[in-house]
């Protein structure tokens, strides 16, 4: 038969068809690329402004540089200088403009006046709002704009690119774009609480956007420049080129820790002239997609919710690789470095994980460095499963899977939102008073001690109140940190410590649900039954539909129906900015390691519906807001202590948080991944990473070796079936023909 010889080549090249199983091109491994990857969807913001999720780090904090950065080793964590020459001091003044020394009281501060320099000769990455032509005129944008037929839908694949210098008007716009009604700005509230002017600035800002909409849809993508430039901010301006100064109403020293974060990153106007040229936010050019900064690196490729790669900025300054560090540092190797110029590696790639079980299997062949870059408890997952089973601790050991571990500073809770009549604050003091009993008998049903022993890579301590440990005033793990609306306390001499936290029954929960209206999880006045609706934006993946099970069960037990409302994230947003969300679950990672950042999120003034703020649950109340507002005066000492524990109590019988659990911090890094450690506040550690190529090449060779045996059993047992499917195909036709089958011959 003619066609055996294709039937031997098709089970030839099936048996060897397996025999690699590498997702990049050759040379990879050898390529100074770092390998990571994204579980959820592209980056939520990319503008500093907006940008306020943990997803979204990772590209923020390697391609923007605020004033202030915190020490990569140092801890406790150290503020050390970025884009600012020094860690600036404020000067003290009173209402007719006198300094006053440092221990002045509150009473007489009339303003903090911060006078930071900064550094000069740091340029912008290379991009198209900078380039002019051979007159020196605009090629992009403005009157002398060159008008492409068909511009590219990449900023770095425009034909000209250009840079300028750093200079202090840049960061004076971005504190200015904070003001901004067209992206959502979550710590603008904060901004004009603190800075003088804000307030004033943005009535201004609104009044021109309003002005610049008139006629257009309320969804149209291209709006006219709205140039903050126009308006001067009085409590943010540049005397010089190289000296920013900031106006504080009162005292406020917490201030110098926002210096740190990407919110204060300086903005070049260029750029947001460049994006609104009409048409190109219609084709995703904007900076919430393609972000402009000065730092390491620079975003190449942006193929949304599959793929993004940075690459080193060509014009990034001189830095090195810090030389100082913890005791034991030096012999973990993470000083070896020392004095060498950053960042090591050129490229960083992100590819889309959805699936856990994929994500596990890429990272344990080695074909990511990473799992998560930005996530601080990936590596739970890993030592669980050394914990757990001696053939996989051999296996991990012998790879030397890295799985740092540091105090993390995280909460992770369920919140109501306070502008809901069923579970929110209520009109009357009767409504208050049963909506707070339903708010309590939930937080005592979710039992987190349970989530931890049912989900341990996951789970971690049952949180108290909304503040994690290693934040100074936290209580927690202590009798003083209890929570008594959820537990209580059971002294035992025996135990170090002398005793132990308790939850609550649940028989306490379901009198608590009596209390509120809802016996037996029926509405007492109609018999209706008591349905609560949580509003969910992760995709459902099967490990989320776990704990989702988990959830629903802990409210079944006390009578309550959980429906889960899921959507995207959008729509959440949206939902969430609106105040038409019931319960939601979320998490919080410090910007900074204080109480402060921790409390502003139930800060009345921060509610997420009424100023677009981090306060979810739109939580107010009188009480907690000036306590809140007088802990942000104090440094820490027992007075501030005690205003913290005060403002803790009330939290905890309101109960606008189902509290959750605070999670311990372990990453997780390949062998051949050098200066890794776990990203609590240090979100820009791409620029500290070495990759050992070298190493990464063997070791990915040897891990991921061809195992011919079974390949080579397959192709005989699949050559053994096609000769003897040939021989019946050829009996078949001989005796159909009338020759004796018996001569045929292979």
């Amino acid at each position: 038969m003619r066609g055996w010889p294709l039937v031997l080549l098709l089970t030839l090249l099936a048996g060897l068809g397996g025999c690699g199983n590498s997702p990049y091109p050759p040379g990879a491994a050898e390529a100074n690329t770092l390998y990571t990857a994204f579980t959820e969807r592209s980056p939520r913001h990319l503008d500093p402004v907006a940008s306020y999720w943990n997803q979204d780090t990772p590209y923020t904090h390697s391609i923007y540089e605020p004033l202030l950065a915190y020490h990569y080793l140092k801890r406790p964590y150290t503020l050390i200088p970025r884009l600012a020459l020094a860690v600036p001091e404020p000067v003290l003044k009173d209402a007719q403009g006198r300094t006053l020394p440092a221990d002045a009281p509150d009473e007489r501060v009339a303003e903090s006046v911060y006078e930071i320099a900064i550094r000069p000769g740091v340029r912008y990455q290379p991009h198209p709002a900078f380039a002019r032509d051979a007159q020196g005129r605009w090629r992009y944008h403005g009157a002398h704009a060159e008008r492409l037929a068909d511009e590219p839908d990449a900023p770095l694949a425009f034909p000209h690119l250009d840079t300028r210098e750093l200079v202090a008007a840049d960061f004076v716009l971005a504190f200015q774009r904070h003001a901004t009604p067209r992206l959502p700005a979550p710590i603008y509230s904060l901004l004009a609480e603190h800075v003088v002017g804000m307030a004033d600035y943005a009535a201004q800002v609104r009044a021109e956007d309003q002005r610049l909409r008139a006629g257009l849809s309320a969804d149209a993508p291209d709006l006219p420049w709205l140039d903050f430039r126009r308006w001067p901010l009085a409590g943010v301006t540049a005397p010089d080129a190289h000296t920013l100064r900031i106006r504080l109403k009162g005292r406020y020293p917490a201030f110098r820790y926002w210096l740190a974060t990407t919110f204060v990153a300086p903005v070049p106007w260029e750029v947001e002239a460049f994006h609104a040229e009409p048409g190109r936010a219609r084709r995703g050019l904007t900076l919430d997609r393609w972000p402009v900064g000065t730092g390491p690196y620079m975003l190449a490729v942006y193929e949304q919710d599959r793929r993004h790669v940075l690459v080193r900025n060509p014009h990034f300054r001189h830095e090195t690789y810090p030389c100082e560090g913890m005791p034991g540092d030096a012999e973990r190797g993470l000083l070896a470095d020392c004095g060498q110029p950053l960042p090591f590696i050129d490229r960083v790639e992100f590819r889309i994980e959805r699936e856990a079980a994929t994500l596990k299997t890429k990272f344990l062949q080695g074909w990511l460095d990473a799992p998560e870059v930005e996530r601080t408890d990936r590596g739970s997952d890993y030592a669980l499963d050394m914990r757990d089973d001696d053939a996989t601790r051999e296996r991990l050991s012998e790879r030397g899977l890295q799985l740092p571990e540091a105090d993390d500073l995280v909460i992770w809770y369920l919140g109501f939102n306070m502008l809901d009549p069923i579970v929110g604050q209520g009109d009357t003091p009767e409504r208050q008073r049963r909506n707070r009993a339903l708010r309590q008998a939930v937080a005592i049903a979710l039992d987190w001690g349970e989530h931890a022993r049912i989900f341990p890579a996951k789970g971690g301590r049952e949180a108290m109140g909304p503040l994690p440990a290693g934040i100074a005033g936290s209580r927690l793990g202590t009798r003083e940190g209890v929570n008594p609306v959820t537990h209580r306390w059971v002294d035992a001499p025996a135990e170090p410590g002398g005793g132990h936290a308790v939850r609550r029954s649940l028989d306490e929960a379901r009198a608590l649900l009596r209390e509120a209206g809802y016996p037996d999880g029926r509405d007492a006045a109609n018999g209706q039954p008591l349905v609560l609706h949580l509003d969910f934006y992760r995709a459902m993946t099967p490990e989320l539909r776990a704990e989702i099970a988990w959830l629903t069960g802990r409210f079944a037990a006390i009578g309550i129906t959980l429906d889960l409302r899921a959507t995207d994230n959008n729509q959440f947003q949206d939902k969430v900015r609106k105040g038409r969300h019931q319960l939601y679950f979320s998490g919080w990672g410090a910007d900074y390691p204080d109480a402060e950042n921790f409390l502003f999120l139930l800060h009345g003034p921060n509610g997420k519906s009424r100023s677009d703020g981090e306060n979810l649950s739109n939580y107010a109340d009188a009480d907690h807001d000036a306590l809140f507002r007088r802990i942000q005066l104090l440094p820490d000492g027992p007075t501030r202590q005690a205003l913290i524990d005060q403002a803790v109590a009330i939290l905890q019988r309101d109960t606008p948080w189902a509290w959750g659990y605070v999670s311990p911090g372990r990453a997780a890094w390949q062998p051949w991944v050098r200066n890794a450690g776990v990203p609590v506040l240090t979100k820009d550690q791409l620029r500290y990473l070495r990759l050992d190529t070298a190493q990464r090449a063997r070791l990915l060779a040897q891990w991921n070796a061809p195992r011919w045996q079974v390949p080579l059993a397959v192709l005989a047992l699949s050559l053994a079936g096609a000769v003897l499917l040939w021989r019946r195909l050829l009996r078949r036709r001989a005796m159909a023909s009338g020759r004796d089958p018996r001569r045929l011959r292979p």
